[in-house]
């Protein structure tokens, strides 16, 4: 039955990616109207460029090298690239469909035609390019919390929450020396990480020897991950392996007491549920909590933000998640808006106290637009 329905899903996916690719092209035809000898150059060129998010994500999953590394990072930029080619055709088009019916603008020459094409080629680049900087600029968040509840030692802690550093082809080195300076620069006493630290594909990871810094964090009360659906979409047991082989404490369906009477569970994926290596299933909330401390206070980390009444229900002081990315490319974060109560940013229900980050890394291409990376840091003081 799973497979079924991941046939289903990939079959969409392809179905809405090749009709997008379709409707680019034709469009492009008749903005530039190229020779013939160009127009099966660039007939060709195009196909490969096309199909080239698709070609390197298989092939660095079947055959790793550097290479197949190459074509699926020029697949990943061109991933955003056909996103706006096709929100600025589409706009154009609802212009043109409502100058059919009530006319207002001057019949349009080919000359003008190309004009309108350079022009559209010339604005999706420079927002590419702005998203580009924009997702290079990562900011420190500051959120002060009060929790009710007793800890032994000092009543003011700080902790360092980040999600989503998708550490792979895309999110190098420089990218995890940077996450690693600012944890340095905040010195927090806990630092927990909230899922997708590998992409994906674990082998881009192990040849750049990604994960390496991440050993030179420290803090008085520990550091601590969870999974998100990425390491399960790579492979599970390799993307655990090769954590613990660079000292991250990875949680799982795990409920630990900090030295300071802290109670921290770190969740599994939802995307467990759907691994077939996953022998172990993933434990209701309430039941992972079973005879838990309430007079102590209780941190839970869970990748994908769904069921916030669940840890209303079981009385969580602080809820951390992150796996929207806010959307990442504007409008998807309308999406997620619409898919998740709670998307991103901080809510408070009852006692309990949610955070959903947009994440510090980006997934496909190092673009964000409508969303900026982050880092957040909690500062606690328990009364």
């Amino acid at each position: 039955m799973k497979s079924y329905s991941f046939i289903l899903f990939f079959s969409v996916v392809l179905i809405v990616y090749t009709l997008a690719h379709y409707y680019l092209y034709v469009r492009a035809l008749q903005a530039f109207s190229p020779q013939l000898t160009v127009k099966r150059w660039g007939t060709v060129f195009y196909v490969v460029l096309a199909s080239s998010f698709m070609i390197g994500m298989f092939m660095e999953r079947m055959f790793p090298s550097v290479f197949n590394e190459i074509l699926y990072k020029i697949g990943t930029c061109w991933l955003a690239f056909l996103l706006y080619f096709v929100i600025s055709l589409v706009l154009i088009d609802i212009v043109r469909m409502i100058n059919h019916f009530f006319p207002f603008l001057p019949v349009l020459s080919q000359q003008h035609k190309t004009i309108i094409g350079l022009v559209v080629i010339g604005f999706v680049t420079i927002v590419i390019v702005i998203g580009h900087i924009n997702a290079k600029h990562i900011r420190v968040k500051h959120i002060p919390i009060s929790i009710a509840k007793k800890v032994d030692g000092q009543k003011h802690i700080s902790i360092l929450m980040a999600s989503d550093l998708h550490l792979g082809a895309i999110i190098g080195k420089s990218w995890e020396e940077k996450f690693v300076n600012i944890v340095k620069k905040e010195n927090p006493d806990l630092v927990l990480l909230c899922g997708d630290l590998i992409d994906g594909e674990i082998a881009p990871v192990i040849r750049n020897q990604l994960g390496k810094h991440m050993q030179e964090i420290s803090a008085p009360l520990g550091v601590y991950a969870i999974t998100g659906n990425h390491e399960y979409i790579g492979n599970i047991d390799k993307s655990l392996s090769y954590l613990h082989s660079i000292n991250i404490n990875v949680l799982q369906d795990t409920v630990l007491t900090l030295p300071n009477g802290i109670q921290l569970a770190g969740r599994k994926d939802l995307h467990s549920q759907h691994a077939g290596n996953d022998n172990n299933p993933m434990q209701s909330l309430k039941t992972l909590l079973t005879g838990i401390d309430h007079s102590k206070p209780i941190i839970v980390m869970k990748h994908q933000p769904y069921q916030l009444d669940e840890a209303v229900d079981v009385q969580i002081d602080l809820h951390l998640s992150g796996h929207t990315h806010h959307g990442q490319l504007f409008p998807i974060n309308l999406i997620t808006n619409a898919l998740f109560e709670l998307s991103y940013g901080y809510r408070q229900k009852g006692n309990t106290h949610f955070y959903v980050s947009s994440g510090f890394g980006t997934w496909g291409p190092g673009v964000r637009l409508g969303s900026r990376g982050e880092v957040v840091v909690f500062d606690i003081v328990f009364l």
